[in-house]
């Protein structure tokens, strides 16, 4: 079932799978504080003059709801929050209805592990819920944003190559999609665009990319880039275009929350880490030496600090180096993107978009891309192919 654009009733759902998680509590109490005049729309990209005109969908009309495991409230994961100091306790009590109507739209998802439903099961379920929550609310459409734990990279399968040979895999039980990707699926049978928030398959998958195409929607991913990889693509174009020499750009990540629980796990590093090399690589124009460590510090919370250390050369061989420190609260960095992709997506879809919207990698570490045009990861760049898209989608 497709839930097209004609339908729209000036309402959006947006969907988030790890719904209870503080990137999701943090973006559903900033669309109601911002939308409620309480706080300023800091960090929203989408708030900003260049994209004032009208077309994208009003915060006001977005509607929240989403998957999740877990069964802690949203009011009590976003007094945990405030508590941490992501943002102000007194915003509490203004965005509770807000939050309330949130966690009643939150369903039991899915780990994918062993033992349980058929992933055909599975899928069928979650469709059903998204389809529901759609009609519920007689919604003009419903945006999945996927921004649960990350995953590790998977074992390529044939299934996972040819949409014909992943709908016969998930008819005789033998599909083995990632969570991501199952997910994925559902979005995309339910008719609803989606955006892969964190570096997980999701998306990734050929099959799944032409399950888009066919149903002729529109997808955003993947990783985004909330903090040190923003900088690095802000400043690995000054070091190209002084024809200065990179040897070495290394980092040192430190992190708390569920976050860094995550990523302490090495499989899950690894998606992460080939993720950020990614940009880098391709704006300096060459791999250099250098790795990024991702350490888990309980003691932290919700507090994110980076260290890079970067070695070049100049004139004459002359040794020089640039070393900056990023840090910040990841829940609150995150979610303004989250609110800013799913307004985006959803005018990129009334427009008639379908397949990579490459508008988007200005958001992105690994922004996926037609299969023949690679991103460009130049930060000034990619926010000027954003800007002149909108200009175009607004005439």
């Amino acid at each position: 079932m497709s839930d097209t654009p004609s339908r729209n009733t000036g309402r959006t759902g947006v969907w988030l799978v790890g719904a209870r998680g503080s990137v999701a509590t943090t973006a559903v109490v900033g669309a109601a504080a911002v939308s409620g005049g309480f706080v300023p729309p800091t960090g929203m990209v989408s708030q900003l003059a260049e994209f004032a005109h009208s077309g994208l969908p009003a915060l006001e009309d977005l509607v929240f709801g989403g998957h999740d495991v877990t069964d802690t409230p949203l009011s009590k994961r976003a007094e945990q929050l405030a508590e941490a100091g992501v943002f102000p306790a007194t915003l509490l009590p203004l965005v509770a209805d807000a939050l309330q109507a949130a966690d009643a739209e939150i369903r039991t998802g899915t780990t994918g592990g062993p033992g349980g439903p058929t992933q055909a099961e599975t899928a069928a379920s979650l469709i059903d819920d998204l389809t529901s929550f759609r009609q519920r609310h007689r919604l003009g459409q419903v945006v999945v944003v996927d921004v649960s734990s990350t995953e590790p990279l998977p074992v390529p399968r044939p299934a996972h190559e040819k949409l014909d040979t992943l709908e016969q895999a998930l008819a005789s039980g033998d599909a083995e999609l990632p969570p991501s990707s199952l997910y994925a699926y559902a979005a995309l049978r339910a008719g609803c665009g989606h955006v892969g928030f964190t570096p997980s398959p999701g998306m990734r998958l050929p099959a799944l990319r032409r399950l888009a195409e066919a149903q002729g929607l529109p997808y955003a991913g993947c990783d985004a880039k909330t903090g040190e990889t923003l900088i690095r693509t802000a400043l690995a174009p000054a070091f190209a275009h002084r024809a200065l020499r990179v040897r070495s750009w290394s980092g040192t990540n430190l992190l708390g929350g569920g976050d860094g629980a995550t990523l302490a796990d090495p499989a899950a590093a690894a998606s992460k880490n080939a993720s950020k090399r990614s940009g880098l690589d391709a704006l300096l124009g060459e791999r250099v030496e250098g790795l990024t460590h991702i350490d888990n510090v309980p003691s932290m919370g919700e507090r994110k600090t980076a260290w890079d250390h970067v070695d070049f050369q100049g004139f004459l061989g002359a040794p020089m180096t640039l070393q900056f420190t990023w840090q910040g609260w990841d829940s609150a960095l995150a979610a303004p993107l989250v609110l800013d992709l799913v307004r985006f997506l959803a005018r990129a879809r009334q427009a008639g978009a379908s397949g990579p919207q490459r508008q988007l990698g200005f958001f992105f570490k690994d922004p996926i891309a037609h299969d023949r045009i690679a991103p460009d990861h130049r930060l000034v760049i990619q926010f000027e192919e954003l800007r002149a898209w909108y200009a175009g989608v607004v005439r």
